[in-house]
């Protein structure tokens, strides 16, 4: 009876864990350029009383179709990111960038650590420079004059502004974007960034409109990928998951009770 009181135990934390996943990503349905996580398990190992195909007597033309295989229970292995684009949100300031592809933006630390995001909701900081909503400089630096009246930014990532006295444009910089072989392996770090890792592969750095990076649309912001509706129904399936594993508690306990009282 011990052997399903823990097998119980692992299902109540590995609910405990799905419930927490979900609960963040609800707690991010507006988070721009968020993306939601999904809780992953693994069966842990298996009590082998009796090997399927062993044979059944000294025949041994008469083997076993099946084993005797006790389960030990359930255990949380990772959260995967899913990386599916976010819907537009139109915002018409001109210093709002979604990108619309697999790339992200690259943004330096305050210790010169390079960062990506799919957040764009860039802003100017006191020496004119283009930030992220952190503050963290976007790489490579742009730098917008004070007296510039307008802001372009195209598709294929070119910032212009316009000055007093130009009929045309000064172009002032290029957005780049970076992609990853496997950006479900990059490192949540906090702040709607990202960090390299062994597992999501080395940067390709390129500007937008190449290969899969994407395209720049300004004005608008990409919104967090998150489906409450899904949210809510893993949700309740979670609970209702939880439930049943402390009904195994309690069957298993009574069950145990009752040998205690009548051996």
């Amino acid at each position: 009876m011990e052997r399903a009181l823990y097998v119980a135990k692992t299902g109540l934390e590995g609910q405990s864990f799905r419930l927490a996943a979900i609960s963040n990503n609800i707690a991010n349905a507006n988070t721009y350029g968020f993306k939601s996580g999904r809780a992953e398990f693994e069966d842990l190992m298996y009590q082998n009383v009796r090997q399927p195909g062993a044979q059944a007597t000294q025949d041994e033309a008469n083997t076993l179709p099946s084993g005797l295989q006790l389960g030990t229970g359930v255990k949380a292995i990772g959260v995967q990111k899913i990386f599916t684009e976010g819907n537009a949100m139109i915002t018409n300031n001109q210093l709002d960038v979604m990108i619309q592809g697999k790339g992200f933006l690259r943004a330096l630390d305050q210790n010169g650590n390079i960062l990506y995001t799919r957040d764009g909701s860039l802003q100017v900081n006191q020496n004119g420079d283009l930030v992220t909503s952190s503050g963290y400089l976007i790489d490579p630096n742009i730098n917008i004059p004070q007296n510039v009246t307008e802001i372009t930014i195209s598709s294929d990532g070119q910032v212009a502004g316009q000055e007093p006295g130009n009929t045309q444009p000064t172009v002032l910089g290029q957005l780049e974007l970076s992609t990853f072989i496997n950006p479900a392996g990059l490192e949540s770090v906090g702040q709607n960034f990202y960090k390299e890792t062994l597992a999501s592969g080395t940067p390709q750095d390129k500007n937008p409109e190449t290969d899969e990076a994407g395209s720049i649309l300004q004005g608008a912001l990409e919104s967090s990928n998150v489906n409450t509706v899904e949210e809510l129904v893993s949700m309740i399936e979670a609970q209702r998951t939880y439930e049943m594993n402390s009904k195994v508690v309690s069957a298993a306990d009574g069950m145990m009770k009752y040998l205690n009282n009548n051996v």
